[in-house]
């Protein structure tokens, strides 16, 4: 029946978010919520000038109805789950989705405002630095309350390291720069959406491999939803997640990953976000001290292969095999720790 939970999470949260493109996306085009596309990007994409954002609301709902489905089933089934060992885990639950509706709430409020108020750019750095703080603060407080803080981090072959005091803004740090990560991976078609069901699937074989079995019902619900985006997303898509879906899902991925009570996995299962964020910041940095000169054609990193020649399509399969096998390798971590 456990199984089952997890079946029924993720289908019907692919279910709602697949129909509800029939509903949301006229609506969103009703409302003109479509996207502005920036004038430095690529050429080609000035075809995609008016197409619906906002779309991440699609899966905000299919998420919150495959969790809703799963659970309930799962509690339902598994009264054992319901005693005091099982607890932290469905703290964690709950804590996991109202991280991610809080980032979600952040990237809605920067979208309203780019496409509502007609302000280009959103909310300004510090607005959303500001906000994220907050949120992030507020996720640590509630992980430390349910047991889930802890100083020492286990690496292979090396064993378990206390870093002290100097956990806590490296994880203040390394939350913030996450969220951020997978929204600058929110670029061009499928590609945010693909790689993160792939993130999604990787949490879910952790955690159901450990006994997370509520952590398990999350990342079910957030594959399956995001498979029914898809429907709607993958090249040449209908309608973009924008910020609020891409916040929505870096505090997923960040959640999930505090809810194995690994933090550190986030370092291998969500590489390709940190290799996007990395080519920005390289790129800022050496444009800086060389007045001028830039390493990629253009960053985040996906854009550069995109004025290399390859295709969106290209660009997506590549970058979610890279997904595929450094989950792989996340869940191998976990194993040898």
């Amino acid at each position: 029946m456990v199984r089952i939970s997890f079946l029924v999470a993720t289908f019907a949260a692919f279910l709602i978010t697949a129909m509800s493109g029939y509903v949301v996306i006229p609506w969103l085009r009703k409302l003109k919520y479509g996207q502005t596309i920036n004038e430095i990007g690529p050429t080609w994409h000035q075809t995609k000038q008016g197409t619906p954002t906002m779309g991440g609301l699609m899966f905000f709902a299919g998420t919150l109805a495959g969790i809703i489905a799963g659970y309930s089933l799962l509690l339902n089934s598994e009264p054992a789950l319901m005693q005091e060992t099982y607890q932290n885990q469905n703290m964690s639950l709950l804590i996991s989705v109202i991280t991610a509706l809080a980032f979600g709430f952040i990237g809605f409020v920067d979208d309203y405002i780019k496409v509502v108020k007609k302000r280009n750019l959103g909310l300004t750095e510090k607005q959303k630095l500001v906000l994220q703080f907050a949120v992030t603060a507020a996720f640590l407080v509630a992980q430390y309350m349910i047991g889930h803080i802890s100083t020492a981090v286990t690496i292979p072959w090396v064993g378990v390291v206390d870093l002290g005091y100097f956990y806590y803004p490296i994880v203040f740090a390394g939350i913030t720069f996450m969220v951020n990560a997978v929204n600058l991976t929110d670029g061009i078609d499928g590609l945010c959406s693909s790689v993160t069901f792939i993130v999604a699937l990787g949490f879910f074989m952790i955690s159901a491999s450990y006994g997370y079995y509520a952590n398990s019902i999350f990342a079910c619900a957030l594959a399956g939803a995001l498979a029914g985006f898809l429907v709607w997303n993958f090249y040449p898509a209908k309608v973009f997640m924008g910020d609020t879906g891409s916040m929505f899902l870096g505090g997923s991925v960040v959640a999930m990953a505090w809810a194995v009570n690994r933090p550190e996995v986030l370092v291998l299962i969500g590489i390709i976000y940190t290799i996007e964020a990395l080519s920005v910041m390289i790129q800022v940095t050496y444009f800086k001290l060389t007045h001028g000169k830039r390493i990629f054609k253009m960053s985040p990193i996906h854009h550069h292969y995109e004025m290399s020649g390859w295709s969106e399509v290209k660009i997506v399969c590549v970058f979610s095999l890279v997904a595929i096998i450094f989950s792989a390798l996340a869940y191998l971590y976990m194993y040898m720790c």
